[in-house]
């Protein structure tokens, strides 16, 4: 079997295994969010912390329960990695550093899992169970639950009532995520990854000499890791390492983990608003993006320029040869297109424009399908301002879902999709243009440019997928993505917010004869069209000094 063959089969099977997946489990999801009836551990839980579940939340409400959540998850995981020495099980590894300490912080708790560190030489035991690994399931579900609160904005009418943070953050904890964890965590560990507790052991190496290795409960850690969009690996080399990604199965099966919940939140949307047709067309618009990324990603990678690659059969370098060109490639699209930031390959050795492949898929917001939760308010916001571009397209006032997109609701979406550019563009010109940072390019010109453009790219999208070749682990790389990772997740969910307690206080609008049909393929294309347009309009001119200057050399 060829290589393009091979990498062709697999892409074919995923699609299958998420079809299969899709109406069940967006439908379990629908029904977990609307549910009245809570069980039982959540009632402890909610006794514990003195939340009740029933108390319906405006928006502004909804967002300090979101922002006092998440600065608590900060300082725990701060405190637990600068008491690292003195905690048992830390494998004797001393505290983490102060800027060390604050970047992994709000890296995990953002859902970004940017590490600028080796795991497998950092963090001991209580750190990356009791603080990496539960930061994986919480930063998950909070994304979740901002999407399920703009998907009840658009549902509800004449009220300002988003649902109840607490009870959201808890059911997606519970009922979703911890559930499909454990199952394939199960499965990760009969296909060889490994889950332990061990001390550090030194191993033999082929060509003589040794090396210090330490087990971990890395099979649970990888399943959540993949399933909550999550990426930060045990080990340094993530995804790629075979106590972590042991086979090309488990490879698929990680891929599967990371697509499956934002595929599947959109059937979840269709059922909340009543209309399993908008569902699917916003399910189609994320599968175009998907598929025309993964179908040039493979191109560029598997195209034969010179002996070398002819004879590998691909653009082989940095890639690890159980997967291949074709499973690598897939993974970097997934990884890419997802807030996940997991990496089974070398993105700094793809090929420039394979590069670039990976760098706009991060820049079109992570939204096909996206982030847990994030992915779906991300994609609602750009559908707000492609039936808004309808609108004046045809001289009617847009509506989408039986509300009116006005003034506010523009400003807001408007303020949503500008934060993050900003964020990247300012961070990186300031690392260019200081005299420090570029010591930490390993690479020269156009490639060097684009470690750093990726680095913030990834950062203030909330990826931590790295282009390698970058020394990030500065004070100024630690500081600055840090702050890129906070405004980055947040300063867009206020907006997200603000825009479904607009939404949710308005009186619905009735059908008629002009009103846009948003569940036409008509409306996927615009869609596509306003994605893709707004991305490159905003984008481009970096692009063109990074990876499209080198793709192009």
């Amino acid at each position: 079997m060829g290589p393009v063959l091979a990498g062709v089969l697999q892409l074919l099977a995923l699609i299958g295994a998420l079809a299969l997946a899709y109406i069940p489990l967006g439908t379990y999801m629908a029904r977990v969010y609307s549910s009245d009836r809570h069980l039982r551990i959540e009632k402890w839980i909610y006794r514990g912390i003195g939340a009740d579940p029933d108390t319906q939340m405006r928006w502004p409400a909804y967002l300090r329960s979101v922002l006092a959540f998440s600065v608590a998850g900060v300082l725990f995981l701060y405190l637990l990695q600068r008491l690292q020495g003195v905690l048992p099980g830390s494998l004797g590894f001393s505290s983490v550093d102060p800027a060390q300490s604050f970047n992994t912080a709000v890296s995990f708790v953002t859902n970004t899992n940017w590490q600028s560190y080796y795991g497998e030489q950092t963090m001991g035991h209580v750190v990356q169970t009791a603080g990496l690994a539960v930061q994986n399931f919480v930063s998950a579900a909070v994304g979740m639950a901002v999407a399920v609160a703009l998907v009840r904005g658009f549902a509800r009418s004449r009220t300002g009532e988003l649902g109840n943070f607490w009870a959201d953050l808890v059911r997606g904890t519970l009922r979703v995520l911890v559930p499909i964890a454990a199952v394939a965590a199960v499965v990760l560990v009969a296909c060889g990854a490994i889950q332990n507790f061990s001390g550090i052991h030194e191993v033999g190496q082929f060509l003589g000499g040794s090396q210090q290795w330490n087990g971990g409960a890395v099979a649970s850690q990888e399943a959540i890791k993949e399933l909550g969009t999550n990426g930060g690996g045990y080990f340094n080399a993530n995804s790629a390492h075979p106590f972590e990604n042991p086979t090309p199965f488990t490879n698929l099966l990680e891929i599967f983990l990371i697509l499956v919940i934002p595929f599947s939140l959109t059937r979840t949307f269709g059922v909340l608003v009543g209309s399993v047709k908008q569902g699917y067309a916003i399910l189609a618009t994320m599968g175009v993006i998907w598929l025309g990324f993964t179908a040039l990603m493979m191109g560029t990678e598997f195209a034969h320029h010179g002996p070398a690659l002819q004879i590998a059969g691909g653009a082989l370098e940095g890639k690890e040869v159980r997967f291949g060109v074709g499973g690598s490639s897939i993974f970097a699209v997934a990884t890419t297109l997802t807030s996940t930031g997991a990496v089974d390959s070398f993105h700094s050795s793809f090929t420039g424009l394979g590069g670039g492949v990976t760098m706009l898929g991060m820049m079109l917001g992570e939204i096909a399908p996206g982030g847990v939760g994030s992915g779906l308010y991300g994609i609602l916001i750009l559908a707000v301002i492609a039936v808004f571009i309808a609108g004046l397209m045809v001289g009617r006032t847009p509506e989408y879902l039986g509300k009116k997109i006005g003034a506010r609701e523009m400003k807001l979406a408007a303020a949503y999709i500008l934060i993050t550019p900003a964020l990247v563009l300012v961070f990186t010109a300031a690392s260019m243009a200081l005299p420090t940072p570029p010591h930490s390019m390993l690479n020269p010109g156009a490639h060097g440019f684009s470690e750093v453009l990726y680095a913030f790219t990834s950062a203030a999208n909330n990826n931590g997928s790295a282009f390698a070749g970058l020394n990030a682990n500065t004070d100024w790389f630690n500081t600055m993505t840090g702050l890129a990772m906070l405004f980055g997740r947040f300063l867009p969910m206020v907006f997200v917010l603000a825009l479904a307690g607009s939404l949710a206080g308005q009186k619905p609008i009735p059908v008629t004869a002009g009103t846009l049909r948003t569940e036409k393929p008509l409306f996927t294309g615009l869609l596509v069209g306003a994605i893709l347009i707004i991305t490159g309009l905003t984008y481009f001119p970096a692009l063109a000094l990074g990876p499209l200057a080198e793709g192009l050399a």
